[in-house]
């Protein structure tokens, strides 16, 4: 069974129920089936064909999903683009996953044949358009967020998405009945895998944003009264600032908050609790497997833990590092070979992040591998670090890497965003009073603000040297 199979429970088996609200429009499942049926036709005159790739360079929009939904039906390879890549960026995708056409709102760099959205014109009728398509086909090619060089081609299957999205239906009991608010960015599996797939095959009533603003966050979600809500850290930090009352009030027509493609604090965690009455769900997930690991929707979710696996996943730690097997782990990369087999242990993916696991099976993630610091032979987890800093009333956001010594060879230091005016002599106390004596930054360092991907994870690679 295939994506469209899945999404035909909504399309088919609930034609005439609103689905879709965008930019003050409403579409039912049966109106957004006929678009993407139209869509589909023109990209069969237009010579498109199963297995070629489309890459697709637009913010979130009806037309997206139309898009997407028209490359499912034939079985075209839906390459999205993160619309904050800049022409680098975006000429190493074209270059590598060779498109028949990149769909943009501007111009694109290179010789790929550009098909502006705004001139996109549908047939007025069109029948459903289908290749008789198996499940391990490839739906999409995801490309990593290349925070530590160029970006590689994760190619998800039809079944890849479906045991996704399936598992988070069951696990956060996600139905037709829920109201579901979506801000995040549909070029990202945390948008496409989890947000449109579980849209479309629970049949529930989605409002999408364009992107999350959070001066309009209290008038957004007062006026949809969502049920369903997912966001990444930077967005309940800012939550946050709403006033008291306000959270109450939308604390009590909500169900469920879930925060993942990044670390959540547990102060943030804590904060939100006491302000929204929610403990926020966190879950584990990457580009390359979607979701792996989530706390429970019925039972404890334990601050600073990304929870237990999901169904079907099978993980282990080897050396820290946590390696996953399952359903929803990706077919590879798109033309890397050698990069594939570099991936995986036997048929264990090595996700590359560091972990703990608990005696009852909570996970902790510690860090990424290449985050490690080694400094006078101890091991220093960089957001253990973290999480203390963000504990200090005047620290905002923190990040701690690894700088050369001569003498220990690595010692870490931490950058602040600061809340306002600090003592660097004072917080260094503090480390001191809690911390080990090799993890102590050596300094630390004021910035504006931490550099970061659309998905809010910080590039420390980015960060200016001390």
């Amino acid at each position: 069974m295939n994506l469209t199979n899945l999404f035909d429970l909504s399309f088919r088996g609930r034609r005439d129920s609103l689905a879709l609200e965008f930019g003050g429009r409403s579409y039912t499942f049966g109106d957004i089936d006929t678009r993407s049926d139209r869509m589909a036709a023109l990209f069969r005159e237009r010579g498109l064909q199963t297995a070629d790739r489309l890459c697709v360079y637009l913010p979130n929009s009806v037309e997206m999903v139309d898009i997407f939904l028209a490359c499912v039906k034939l079985g075209v390879i839906f390459v999205p683009i993160n619309i904050l890549y800049r022409e680098r960026e975006v000429t190493h995708i074209l270059a590598d996953s060779e498109p028949k056409a990149v769909i943009a709102a501007q111009e694109m760099p290179g010789s790929v044949p550009l098909w502006q959205v705004g001139e996109l014109r549908m047939p007025e009728t069109a029948q459903r358009q289908e290749s008789a398509l198996d499940e391990d086909a490839p739906a999409a090619i995801v490309y990593t967020s290349g925070t530590t060089g160029a970006s590689k081609g994760a190619i998800l299957t039809h079944n890849n998405f479906a045991a996704n999205a399936l598992n988070l239906l069951a696990c956060w009991q996600i139905t037709a009945g829920d109201r579901f608010l979506l801000p995040l960015p549909l070029f990202h599996v945390h948008g496409l895998a989890n947000g449109l797939h579980c849209w479309l095959i629970s049949g529930c009533r989605l409002r999408l944003l364009e992107r999350f603003e959070h001066q309009k966050a209290a008038a957004e979600f007062l006026d949809f009264r969502p049920t369903l809500f997912f966001g990444v850290p930077t967005v309940y930090v800012r939550l946050l600032d709403l006033p008291p009352e306000t959270a109450r009030t939308i604390g009590g027509f909500m169900r469920l908050f879930v925060s993942g493609s990044a670390p959540l604090p547990a102060q943030v965690l804590e904060e939100f609790r006491q302000k929204f009455g929610h403990v926020i769900l966190e879950r584990y997930g990457m580009t390359e497997t979607l979701m792996n690991i989530s706390n429970p929707y019925a039972g404890e979710r334990r601050a600073g833990t990304v929870g237990l696996p999901l169904p079907g996943v099978s993980a282990r730690l080897v050396d820290g590092e946590i390696q996953l097997r399952g359903p929803n782990v990706f077919a590879g990369y798109w033309r890397r070979e050698e990069a594939t087999r570099a991936a995986f242990d036997d048929r264990w993916f090595k996700t590359g992040d560091l972990a703990e696991r608990s005696a009852d099976g909570y996970y902790t993630l510690l860090g990424r591998k290449s985050d490690l610091i080694i400094s006078g032979g101890f091991n220093i987890y960089p957001r253990e670090i973290e999480e203390f800093l963000l504990e200090q009333e005047e620290v905002a956001e923190a990040a701690v890497v690894g700088v050369p010594d001569r003498l220990r060879g690595e010692v870490p230091v931490a950058y602040i965003v600061p809340r306002r005016s600090f003592d660097a002599a004072g917080l260094e106390a503090r480390c001191r009073q809690k911390l080990a004596s090799f993890k102590v930054p050596r300094c630390f360092v004021a910035v504006e603000k931490l550099p970061r991907t659309a998905m809010g994870k910080v590039q420390k690679h980015l960060l200016p040297k001390p």
